[in-house]
């Protein structure tokens, strides 16, 4: 029997505790940068385990180290923050929250990692080298890495041999995904303000309305990727809110609009947000705005780049845990990761993948009814509930998996 084979051995054992911890997370999510209940709940975790701990670090960060004789330095990570939205799951184990909902999984990423964590450090005679577990607030804001690493990580737990990571996915349990190269866009966020000028309902003609002008820019803004962007290239422009007006015979002196851009390259990126500009700007001038429109960077994720030979050997070791059928390359993602900052940030290789978080059996009747963008909840979707058994196994096999096949054999049997 191998090393991992045996450190997975435990994953039975502890199964239970793991779902319930899920579910307790589940039910108190907390928004980016204020995730303090879970920041505590993972700091006793980790003492319990036996791992150096620094709390507070990015605001609200977690970062764990365990060391076990000479050999390579791991770093794992997940990340804690919830979003701001209300759940529609009906689950009995449902936000408790109002407004606040973990519908990205990030509470499966914290189940998992602390169970790897519980068994890597229950097997120390099976490994060695140094693990560090970070555990990153604000991934949700494109902030909590760089947070993290302008406190000082680095300097507090070393600079890692490698950064390992995975996320949840609306795909069958058991289902790895992960891909070399380029994998996830990088994304910007725009807060975009169009001044008019406002006046009573029944008297537009006194007025420069701005909803008008926010709808027509909503509008000239679908034609960005359409027209201005390769066939060949990939891009994404989301019009995610629109905020005006307060009374229906109202016409507002603004409205304000909240976009979201996903790219590959740098060069499409300055395409698509210098089109925004200019789109908006022109919008205003065409409207008759007395006020140039504001247009506010908000956040940007980096482009997600895994390493080509990082995902090799991290696949050898999934491939042998799930089968070479359920090892797949999912294409490069239009979702946005800020993991990749810990890896450049240190210049270590990152391998970050995908695991299946949808009951096989939900996620193939829907594929065979042809219903599966509404049968199957998307990440950010207020149904977005993965199967929790089948889950929690999943990910703690694959980050334990993961992370024995970096950290060194046959360790001074400690634990």
């Amino acid at each position: 029997m191998d090393d991992i084979t045996r450190v997975l051995e435990g994953l039975g054992g502890i199964a239970p505790r793991l779902e319930t911890l899920y579910k307790d997370l589940h039910a108190h999510p907390e928004l980016s940068f204020a995730e303090t209940r879970t920041a505590g709940i993972v700091a006793d975790g980790l003492k319990q385990l036996g791992f150096t701990v620094t709390e507070g670090v990015g605001r609200t960060g977690v970062v764990g180290v365990l060391s076990n004789g000479e050999g390579p330095r791991v770093l794992l990570r997940a990340d804690f923050d919830a979003l701001p939205m209300e759940e529609r799951t009906g689950l009995p184990y449902a936000s408790t929250a109002a407004g606040v909902m973990h519908a990205c999984g990030h509470d499966m990423h914290v189940t998992c990692l602390l169970g790897a964590l519980e068994l890597l450090a229950g097997a120390r005679d099976a490994w060695s080298g140094t693990v560090v577990a970070v555990f990153q607030p604000a991934e949700e804001l494109g902030e909590g890495a760089r947070a993290m690493v302008e406190d000082g990580l680095f300097e507090t737990v070393g600079v890692p041999d490698v950064v390992l990571g995975q996320h949840v996915a609306p795909v069958p349990a058991g289902v790895i995904g992960c891909r070399p190269g380029p994998a996830m866009a990088g994304g910007d966020t725009l807060h975009v303000r169009m001044f008019g000028r406002g006046g009573h309902g029944s008297r537009p003609e006194t007025t420069v309305d701005p909803v008008v002008m926010a709808a027509s820019t909503v509008m000239r803004l679908q034609t960005v990727v359409s027209r201005e962007i390769a066939g060949s290239e990939t891009a994404v422009v989301t019009v995610g809110a629109i905020n005006a007006g307060t009374k229906d015979n109202i016409i507002p002196d603004e409205a304000e609009l909240k976009l979201n851009v996903r790219s590959f390259t740098p060069e499409v990126r300055t395409t698509v947000l210098d089109a925004i500009a200019r789109i908006v700007r022109a919008e205003a001038a065409a409207s008759g705005a007395d006020r140039e429109p504001e247009i506010e960077p908000i956040a940007s994720f980096p482009v997600l780049v895994n390493d080509a030979a990082a995902v090799d050997r991290t696949l050898g070791a999934l491939r042998a845990q799930f089968g070479d059928a359920a090892v797949i390359d999912p294409g490069v993602v239009t979702g946005s990761e800020d993991v990749g900052y810990l890896a450049s940030a240190s210049g270590a290789p990152l391998c970050f993948w995908f695991f299946g978080g949808i009951d096989p059996a939900v996620f193939g009747a829907a594929a065979q009814a042809g219903t599966l963008a509404k049968d199957v909840p998307s990440n950010h979707s207020p149904l977005f509930a993965p199967v929790v058994g089948p889950t929690v196994d999943a990910g703690v096999r694959a980050m334990t998996a993961a992370a024995l096949a970096w950290l060194g054999a046959g360790g001074p049997a400690t634990g």
